[in-house]
């Protein structure tokens, strides 16, 4: 359905006939695959915030498809919500269970464990206040969970955003969250009766939009990264390392959603931040198009002046053309897809058009280098790209999410990325197989909505809604 608004506070929204409620800037990060159960297969993670749980509409589901060696089936799922049995809470209408999903092990017991947020949910705290719940990985797969709270006497959509990393026992196992009254560092040791090391709110910067957790300076502490909302003047917002007081974002470069690997293959963490909106003054910040910059780790770190390395639709050997509003950068993950040591760059333009067929959406992948200008051997899908089930639609949004992982355990990583518009916005998420040199078309997979058993007929949101209600 096209651009939804460019104000990164509330939109409001038409779907068959039903009306979405106002609702700030969307969740915007997907959970990567994690071994809940032990099995020593990766399990895929599709959140469904748009589900309909019990009558409630838009309560919020998320759905495990368990991995094995032939790959994941719709037929091994488990689907939880706040109804299920060990799950905190109770599914409302609009809670969103599924808001943003993220995996590590936080009690270092073998077993991963995921963090699912409720960012509309309403608690004692007020209307919209958010909640944010730990499923706890175990031999039976995700059966128990505990919440999270927020340290904040006034949350306000705690929850937008979540990130979970983990370098080492005790506070190197780190989440973070986002909100619109800051974000929450929660440091470890964590267990799963709900105990934790510490909690730290900040409120450092404006309200947040995305956050992300990575060592940069390579010191096995992760280093915290905070994206706001849109300000003025910006095309994005500002991105903060470890927000501090006066507040010192860095200076080269901004956007709306944050991720970290490995680039150039050095040790050190380094950062990408897509940057999907045009550009308020051209040629002043940001880029026709979209954009993604990165800005490499290194033993100091990331300094606040450093100058990062942009790339668009028009960099050299990158597929496609810039053109306005394609929205690249509206979704980013970085994974090693083609087993050489370096982190790729996974690049959603959910609103690329293909022909005439406008916002239908594509993914480019940018291989990592540790010399030479990025963008030598990138590669695109399409829902047009031969092996890939569907077709290009307009207004599918393929790219809406994307992330990688292992689930077949034959040390290819498989490429997921969703579709949130799709089929009346019930959304779908594509599983490309990982090949002998990156993931591949052949025998890529299709998941629905109703394939995994949520039939509502529209806005289930299958694979997450990332920056849609934002971009």
């Amino acid at each position: 359905m096209g651009r939804w608004g460019t104000s990164a506070f509330m939109v409001v929204g038409l779907i068959a006939g039903s009306l979405l409620p106002a609702v700030p800037a969307a969740a915007v990060h997907g959970a990567v695959p994690g071994d809940f159960n032990g099995d020593g297969y990766r399990d895929a993670v599709l959140p469904a915030p748009g589900a309909n749980v019990a009558g409630k509409e838009a309560a919020g589901a998320v759905v495990v498809l368990y991995g094995s060696a032939s790959g994941l089936s719709a037929t091994r799922r488990r689907t939880i919500t706040q109804n299920t049995s060990g799950i905190p809470g109770t599914s409302e209408a609009y809670d969103r269970f599924g808001g943003a999903t993220a995996t590590a092990d936080l009690n270092r017991d073998g077993y991963a464990d995921l963090v699912v947020s409720t960012p509309y949910e309403d608690t004692a705290d007020g209307g919209n206040a958010g909640l944010v719940t730990v499923l706890w990985g175990g031999r039976g797969g995700l059966t128990s969970g505990t919440n999270l709270p927020t340290p904040s006497d006034a949350p306000t959509y705690y929850g937008l955003d979540v990130a979970a990393f983990s370098t080492g026992a005790g506070a190197k196992t780190q989440v973070v969250v986002g909100g619109y009254d800051g974000s929450v560092l929660f440091r470890g040791p964590f267990s799963r009766t709900g105990t934790y090391g510490s909690a730290t709110f900040n409120q450092d910067t404006p309200a947040v939009e995305t956050v992300a957790l990575g060592d940069f300076d390579g010191n096995t502490t992760p280093d915290r990264v905070v994206v706001t909302t849109r300000l003025h003047g910006l095309s994005g917002g500002e991105v903060h390392i470890d927000p501090v007081f006066p507040p010192s974002p860095l200076k080269a470069g901004n956007g709306l959603i944050a991720a970290t690997g490995d680039i150039n293959g050095d040790g050190h963490t380094d950062l990408a931040v897509g940057d999907p909106d045009e550009p308020e003054v051209a040629g002043a910040d940001g880029a026709s198009g979209g954009r993604v910059l990165v800005w490499y780790g290194s033993v100091t770190g990331i300094a606040a002046d450093a100058r990062p390395v942009q790339i668009t639709q028009n960099t050299s050997y990158v597929p496609g053309g810039s053109e306005k509003g394609d929205a690249f950068g509206g979704s980013l993950a970085v994974a090693d897809l083609n087993r050489d040591g370096l982190a790729d760059l996974v690049v959603g333009a959910p609103h690329e058009a293909l022909g005439t067929k406008r916002g239908a959406g594509m993914v480019t992948v940018i291989p990592g280098r540790a010399s030479g200008a990025l963008g030598s051997g990138s590669y695109a899908f399409t829902q047009d790209t031969s092996g890939v089930p569907g077709g290009s639609e307009t207004d599918d949004a393929f790219g809406t999410t994307v992330s990688a992982g292992d689930v077949n355990k034959d040390g290819r990583p498989e490429l997921f990325v969703s579709s949130a518009q799709e089929n009346n916005f019930t959304g779908a998420v594509w599983v490309f197989p990982g090949g002998s040199s990156r993931p591949t078309a052949t025998n890529s997979r299709l998941f629905t909505a109703n394939t995994v058993g949520l039939t509502q007929q529209h806005g289930t949101l299958l694979g997450g809604n990332g920056l849609l209600w934002v971009i």
